[in-house]
């Protein structure tokens, strides 16, 4: 046996993350036969036509500008103000809910998810989302000492699973008190599926009957690819629904710059809590403050400073709009390839409404995705399908690739 140092929770912990693995071998196989002859479809970042890394000139240049100050100086534990302020705005609109709002800066969106699994749940509690999710939320409740379980997202009809959805909720409120949610809408990661306002209501109708049997509702809603998934004011209208909740419910919205305004590496983003009560709105502040403070202090004060300095400026936040829609438009067009070309050869796909990722169901993906690396083409393996990033697959290499896709899937007998 190998010898340990580890304490008990930590002993055996791996990572081995499939998207960052395949998309190392793509790269290796871009430098030996060249860039133009392989398509790599794994990583969620924007890539333009020529297959370079997108940085927006509007924030490059707001980012490049900013006094040395404001490039090595700290910034407080929850944030700038200005930033938290814009961060509202930015994330609603003009659609924020009433009710008692607080908002705490995160080391990205991931940032706020994690403080949402370790603030609201014991350990050995179990946290809820959809079967087609991010796989970092099981890789950060596992770390806490949590369990993620998942309800079937999609009924027979590809439309919102509630029956399983509720069925899950009620055996979770057979077992704790906290009842913790997440939801990753607008343009959800891996599917590219949102939920529609219809089914919001009838979400939130649900829970408040969970609520007024005494449970306390947490609903998580991870925002990652909201600048991405659609008109700007419709994908918005949701948030509304949020406010003026019952007390024992409280929302988090888990808000990114690193996709509407391409900082990824900066690693900053915001969670923002809605509640009717302004105890509990107060005490997520504070909690999650303190969890920021013992997990990374304080974030990246340059990226926060790039966004309050875009959007104090009128003409520059214009500007940086334009240039974002645009590839909100390109994103679209590669997605809107792949549809039309899937619906003509018969490949399955889950339902797209907007985001990075267009998913391809199969029991078999590890094998399918084995065989297009044949022909030098990198998408991800997940454990019930394949990941195609739209938003890095440039849109001479989109088309056919539907295609090429299917004719893989019958030759294995996997269709």
């Amino acid at each position: 046996m190998a010898t340990s140092l580890a304490a008990k929770h930590a002993k055996g912990k791996k990572l081995k993350d499939v998207i960052f693995v395949t998309s190392g071998q793509a790269q290796a196989d871009a430098k030996a036969i060249g860039k133009e002859n392989v398509l790599n479809g794994t990583v969620g970042s924007i890539l333009n036509e020529d297959g370079n890394l997108v940085f927006l000139k509007t924030v490059k240049e707001a980012y490049l500008n900013l006094p040395d100050a404001d490039y090595v100086g700290y910034a407080p534990i929850e944030g700038i103000p200005e930033f938290l302020e814009a961060v509202q705005n930015l994330c609603f609109g003009n659609y924020k809910p009433e009710g008692y709002i607080r908002d705490i800066a995160t080391a990205g969106g991931t940032g706020g998810v994690h403080h949402l699994i370790y603030n609201y749940t014991d350990i050995g509690d179990e946290v809820l989302t959809a079967d087609w999710y991010w796989g970092s939320y099981k890789v950060m409740c596992n770390d806490c000492g949590r369990t993620l379980v998942t309800y079937s997202l999609f009924d027979d009809e590809n439309k919102f699973n509630h029956v399983d959805f509720q069925a899950k909720v009620n055996t979770l409120c057979e077992k704790q008190d906290n009842i913790v949610m997440i939801f990753n809408t607008p343009g959800n990661n891996p599917t590219g599926y949102s939920i529609p306002e219809a089914d919001w209501d009838q979400i939130l109708d649900f829970l408040k009957t969970k609520a007024s049997s005494g449970k306390n509702i947490i609903i998580g809603v991870d925002v990652a690819y909201i600048d991405y998934s659609g008109d700007k004011e419709a994908v918005r209208k949701f948030f509304k629904k949020f406010g003026n909740l019952p007390k024992e419910m409280l929302t988090v919205v888990c808000y990114s710059i690193s996709k509407g305004f391409t900082m990824y590496g900066q690693r900053v983003g915001a969670m923002i809590g809605v509640s009717a009560d302004k105890d509990v709105a107060d005490e997520f502040y504070e909690i999650n403050k303190m969890t920021s403070r013992a997990t990374w202090s304080n974030i990246c004060r340059p990226a926060m400073k790039t966004v309050v300095n875009l959007v104090a400026n009128e003409e520059k936040y214009k500007a940086y709009e334009a240039e974002r829609d645009q590839y909100d438009v390109l994103i679209h067009e590669r997605a809107n390839i792949f549809k039309e070309e899937a619906e003509e050869c018969g490949l399955p796909m889950l339902p797209y409404h907007g985001g990075f990722f267009i998913t391809i169901p199969t029991d078999s993906a590890t094998e399918i995705c084995e065989e297009l690396k044949k022909d030098h083409i990198y998408v991800i393996a997940l454990a019930n399908g394949i990941r195609v990033a739209a938003c890095g697959i440039p849109k001479r290499q989109m088309k056919g690739l539907a295609g090429k896709m299917f004719e893989v899937m019958k030759r294995l007998g996997k269709l």
